[in-house]
C-alpha cells in the first residue's frame, strides 16, 4: 500500500471575508457570495487573477419543500466562478459527510496536487421564508413511510433521541446545558458580524424558553440565517509573503460512514462510536493529539453536539462533559478552560455550518482576533455537525 497524502502544513489559509449574519438578508446570496468573495481575495493581498480555484460545499440544509436555486438558495463553486468573471482551473463542491471539512480537503488536495494555486473556499446558507423543514407533502415513500407518520422527521427528534438518552443515562440536566448555551451567547455577542452581536443570554433565559421537541429547547438550535463566508488558500510558501500571518492546514478526517438505521435515527452509542473514530482518523493524521490541542472549536449546531464533541475528542471521558461544563471547563473567560465555543458557534453566530468554527481557529492563528486574542495559541480544530456524521480540520501556526 502506497503511503497516504498528509496535509502536513503544505497549504495554509492567507484571508477571508464574512458577511454580516442576518435572518433574511433581503438579497440573493449569490450577491452576498459575489461581495464575500471579493474581499476575501482583497483580505489575503491578492487579485481576482491570482485564484485559479473555487470549492464549496453547496449544501441546501433543508428537508422541507424549498426549491435549490443556484445563485439564490445555495451557490456553487461553478456559479460563483462564473459571477466574478473568473476563468479558474479547478472547480469543486463537496457532497458528502462532513461538508466544511470536506471541502477544505478538496481545497488543500488541489494546491497539493498542483491543480490550483490559489483557491478561493466559500459556505453560503440561506434561509428560506416560511418554516424552514415545512413540507406541503401528504405522502412519503420509502424508509421514512414508517418515521414521519408517527412524527419522527427533521432534525429535533433526530438529536432529541441521543439527547434523551444521554440525560438518562449519565445524570445530566438542563441546568448544565444552559452552560453550554450561555457560553456560545456570551461569545456570539462580542462579534460584530453575529446574529445575536451584543445580545447574550442568561441561563434564566435559557431554561424558560419553550420546549420543542423534548428535551430539545428552541434555544438548543442554532437560528436559521442568510450569510457568507470565504477563505482564500494557497501553498504555504507563497502565504509567507503575504500580508497576513499564514494558518496552516496540518490535518482533517471525516467521520465514517454510519450504520445503517431508519432515517434520523441516532442511538447515543452511534454516536460516540463514530466520533471515537472520527477522532482516531484526525489524530492521525494531522500526528498530534488531544493534549496539544490549545483551541478546540466544536460544533454546536444542536447544544447536545458540544458534549458528544468534548467526549468524542479525548477531552472528557464518557459521560462525564456535562459535568466538565457545568464546572466551567468551557468559559472561555477562564484561565485553563478549554475555549471550545470562543468563536460564538452557531448558537451564538447563527447557522453557517462549520464557519464559526473554522473561521476562529483562522482568527486565533493568525492574530486577528482584535480584543478575544488568546496568547499563545498554536494549534486549533474546528469540528462540523456531529461527531460521527461530520468531520473536523487540525490547524497550526507553523508548518507541521
Amino acid at each position: 500500500m502506497s503511503p497516504r497524502f498528509r496535509a502536513g502544513g503544505q497549504v495554509a489559509i492567507a484571508g477571508y471575508a464574512h458577511s454580516q449574519v442576518r435572518r433574511h438578508a433581503g438579497r440573493p446570496l449569490g450577491a452576498l457570495a459575489v461581495e464575500a468573495a471579493r474581499a476575501a481575495i482583497a483580505d489575503a493581498g491578492l487579485e481576482l487573477r491570482d485564484i485559479d480555484g473555487f470549492v464549496t460545499a453547496p449544501l441546501f440544509p433543508t428537508s422541507g419543500a424549498h426549491t435549490a436555486e443556484d445563485g439564490v438558495s445555495t451557490v456553487s463553486a461553478d456559479w460563483l466562478a462564473g459571477a466574478l468573471g473568473a476563468a479558474p482551473r479547478y472547480t469543486a463542491g463537496f457532497q458528502g459527510v462532513g461538508q466544511l471539512p470536506g471541502a477544505v480537503a478538496l481545497a488543500v488536495g488541489a494546491i497539493a496536487g498542483g491543480a490550483a494555486d490559489c483557491v478561493l473556499l466559500h459556505r453560503a446558507l440561506h434561509n428560506p421564508a416560511g418554516h424552514y423543514h415545512g413540507s406541503a407533502r401528504h405522502e412519503v415513500g420509502g424508509l421514512q413511510q414508517w418515521t414521519v407518520p408517527q412524527g419522527f422527521f427533521g432534525p429535533l427528534p433526530m438529536i432529541a433521541l441521543p439527547y434523551n438518552e444521554y440525560l438518562q443515562r449519565y445524570g445530566a440536566d438542563h441546568e448544565s446545558m444552559a452552560s453550554v448555551v450561555v457560553e456560545a451567547r456570551k461569545n456570539g455577542a462580542r462579534i460584530p458580524w453575529s446574529y445575536w452581536y451584543q445580545r447574550p443570554l442568561t441561563a434564566m433565559e435559557y431554561l424558560a424558553s419553550p420546549m420543542v421537541n423534548d428535551p430539545v429547547r428552541r434555544l438548543d438550535c442554532d437560528i436559521p440565517v442568510d450569510g457568507v463566508a470565504a477563505f482564500v488558500l494557497t501553498s504555504a510558501e507563497r502565504a509567507r509573503d503575504l500580508p497576513h500571518r499564514p494558518v496552516h492546514v496540518a490535518g482533517f478526517a471525516s467521520s465514517p460512514p454510519p450504520p445503517p438505521r431508519l432515517p434520523l435515527h441516532w442511538p447515543l452509542d452511534d454516536i460516540m462510536a463514530g466520533g471515537a473514530e472520527t477522532a482516531r482518523r484526525l489524530w492521525e493524521h494531522a500526528g498530534v493529539g488531544p493534549g496539544e490541542v490549545d483551541l478546540p472549536q466544536v460544533y454546536d449546531g444542536f447544544s447536545p453536539f458540544v458534549w458528544f464533541w468534548l467526549e468524542s475528542l479525548g477531552h472528557c471521558p464518557a459521560g462525564e462533559a456535562h459535568r466538565f461544563v457545568q464546572d466551567g471547563g468551557i468559559d472561555s473567560d477562564a484561565p485553563g478552560a478549554l475555549p471550545v465555543l470562543s468563536g460564538g458557534g452557531a448558537i451564538g453566530g447563527g447557522r453557517m455550518h462549520g464557519v464559526p468554527q473554522m473561521l476562529e481557529c483562522y482568527l486565533q492563528l493568525a492574530g486577528r482576533a482584535g480584543p478575544r486574542q488568546r496568547a499563545g495559541a498554536e494549534v486549533a480544530v474546528a469540528c462540523q455537525s456531529s461527531p460521527h456524521y461530520g468531520g473536523a480540520v487540525v490547524y497550526t501556526a507553523q508548518p507541521w
